[in-house]
C-alpha cells in the first residue's frame, strides 16, 4: 500500500445558508483539507466556526456549494447521504442517535454488520457472529459481552456511545467521524469512551476526523490538530509540535488569527 494515500481531500469546499438573504451565514469558505490513511485528526473552534457543517459536507447530509470532496480517491461530492454511508462511520453528540433503543445489543450489531448487504427474509444472527460481537464487546472492558440480548435502550449514555463506535468500525470505514462524540457524557464516562475511541482507531490505523469541544483532549488524542474560524482552517499542527502544546498557545493561536478572544465559553470551561 503507497505512503501518504490520501482518504479525504476536501478542495476550496463552500457552503452558504440562506443565501441572499438577511440571515446569509457562510459556513464554509474555500475550505481545504487533506487527510491521509491513518490520520487521526481532532477539530476544535469556536461556534459558528464550520466544525459541524464540514463533517455533514463529508457525510453528504447537504451538498458543498462548491468545491470538490473526494474519498479514498473518488468523487463523492454528488452522491446523496446514503451511497456515501458505505464508506463512512460516524458517532453523533447524542448517544440515542446511533443505535435501535428497542432492538438487543446483538441486533443491532447484526445490523451494521450487514450494512450495505442484501437482505432476504431469512434474518438470524449465526454462531460465527455471535463470537464476533463478542469479542469485540469484551474489548470494550465494560461487562456488555455478558448482556448481548439486553435492549440497548436500558443501557447508560455511554455504554450506548461505546457500542455506536464498535458499529461504527465493525467494517473498517474509509473515514471515521467522530462529532463531539463524549460531550453529552459526564467527565468520567466521556474519558472512558475517548480510550475506548482511541485504542479502536490505533488498532484499525483508521482515518479519523474528531470534532471536540474539549481543548486538553484536542492536543491529548491524535497525530493532527486543525482550528477552525469562520468557515476555514486558521490553524494546522501535528506530530512532535502538536504534543507539546498547551491549551493557552491554542487560544494564543485563536486570539491571533481571528483579532478577538475566544467567544466559545464552554470550550474554555472545558
Amino acid at each position: 500500500m503507497p505512503e501518504n494515500r490520501a482518504m479525504l481531500e476536501i478542495q476550496d469546499a463552500r457552503k452558504v445558508f440562506n443565501a441572499g438573504t438577511v440571515n446569509e451565514k457562510v459556513a464554509l469558505d474555500g475550505l481545504c483539507l487533506t487527510l491521509n490513511e491513518g490520520d487521526f485528526v481532532t477539530v476544535i473552534g469556536g461556534n459558528g466556526a464550520g466544525k459541524s457543517t464540514m463533517l455533514n459536507a463529508v457525510s453528504g447530509v447537504w451538498a458543498v456549494d462548491a468545491g470538490r470532496i473526494m474519498i479514498d480517491g473518488r468523487d463523492v461530492t454528488r452522491l446523496p447521504e446514503y451511497q456515501r454511508a458505505a464508506f463512512l462511520g460516524r458517532v453523533f453528540q447524542d448517544p440515542m442517535l446511533g443505535t435501535a433503543a428497542t432492538m438487543g445489543i446483538e441486533e443491532n450489531m447484526a445490523l451494521a454488520y450487514r450494512r450495505g448487504a442484501r437482505r432476504g427474509l431469512a434474518w438470524s444472527i449465526t454462531k460465527e457472529e455471535r463470537e464476533l460481537y463478542r469479542q469485540k464487546l469484551q474489548s470494550l472492558g465494560l461487562g456488555l459481552e455478558d448482556r448481548m440480548t439486553t435492549k440497548v435502550g436500558l443501557l447508560s449514555g455511554g455504554q450506548r456511545q461505546a457500542i455506536t463506535l464498535l458499529m461504527a468500525t465493525l467494517k473498517k470505514p474509509k473515514l471515521l467521524l467522530l462529532d463531539e462524540h463524549t460531550a453529552a457524557l459526564d467527565p468520567k464516562t466521556a474519558a472512558k469512551v475517548l480510550e475506548i475511541s482511541d485504542q479502536i482507531v490505533r488498532e484499525q490505523n483508521l482515518t479519523t476526523l474528531m470534532i471536540t469541544h474539549n481543548m486538553k483532549d484536542a492536543i491529548k488524542f491524535g497525530n493532527r490538530l486543525i482550528m477552525m474560524h469562520d468557515g476555514h482552517i486558521i490553524y494546522d499542527v501535528q506530530g512532535e509540535e502538536k504534543k507539546n502544546l498547551h491549551v493557552s498557545d491554542l487560544l494564543a493561536k485563536f486570539e491571533q488569527a481571528s483579532s478577538g478572544g475566544f467567544a466559545n465559553d464552554r470550550m474554555l470551561l472545558s
